[in-house]
């Protein structure tokens, strides 16, 4: 099976690029699902139920999501219909939504770090709750979105050998250690933002630069101009191991 999962998609120039680009993707390396994270979708910030269904129109099977998916207050109901978008399994009980869907014989399962970013329940046991009763397909997709790298490269390592791969978002900047685990796992710290070139992980230069300078709030947008498209494509056996992991990257016209 051929996994291609998208990093986090920022605003409308990430969703133009994966209009433009992931139909020809999906075609060239001939994809069986295509997962990508979906928290900035609009704006930026959040998701809302028509920026979902404008990813699933363009090729995307599944979206995964962080602490920004309830920035939205509309997609609230939509966390709990049928639409395979997933918040991350170890947010508190009780919260919308689920954190892992199953599509096109694989498992996708979305995660959130601790370190840096929030408090939540434990994802290394959150994994381990679910791994104990799991009785689905053998191809096992991990979006981790964590802050930390040492948070992340421990989850991929805690992981090695029970799921195919543990993905990296959520930072916005892509790294350089895509491999494959002695367990047969592949791990990639972050694989990096879909969105505009020309920017600070996806917002306006100028404003972000006002806001180091400053130490002053300023409104942060979405940067305009040239995008690009940040993938990692994992092949995994039938037995759900991973056999390679390649970045892949494209610019949209």
């Amino acid at each position: 099976m051929l996994v291609l999962a998208i990093g986090d998609i920022i605003g409308k120039p990430g969703r133009e690029a994966i209009k433009e680009l992931l139909p020809g993707l999906r075609q060239e390396y001939g994809v069986n699902l295509v997962v990508a994270n979906a928290e900035n979708l609009a704006g930026g910030l959040g998701v809302t139920p028509d920026t979902a269904d404008e990813m699933y129109e363009a090729g995307v099977d599944v979206l995964t999501s962080g602490n920004h998916v309830w920035a939205k207050n509309e997609i609230l109901p939509y966390l709990d219909s049928e639409a395979p978008l997933i918040r991350p399994l170890n947010y508190p009980p009780g919260v919308p939504g689920r954190g892992c869907v199953t599509a096109h014989k694989a498992t996708v399962v979305n995660l959130i770090g601790r370190t840096f970013i929030g408090e939540f329940d434990c994802p290394f046991r959150a994994m381990d709750a679910l791994l104990a009763s799991y009785q689905g397909p053998p191809v096992i997709i991990v979006d981790f979105h964590a802050e930390a790298t040492s948070e992340k490269m421990a989850m991929g390592h805690y992981l090695d050998g029970r799921v195919s791969a543990v993905l990296g978002t959520h930072t916005h900047v892509g790294t350089t250690d895509a491999r494959i685990l002695p367990g047969g796992t592949a791990y990639v710290t972050d694989i990096g933002m879909t969105g505009p070139i020309d920017s600070v992980i996806g917002d306006d230069t100028d404003n972000v630069l006002k806001r180091f300078l400053t130490s002053l709030p300023h409104h942060m947008a979405v940067a305009k101009g040239r995008s690009m498209l940040n993938a990692v494509l994992v092949d995994v056996n039938r037995e759900g191991r991973a056999v390679k992991i390649e970045r892949v990257y494209r610019e949209a016209d």
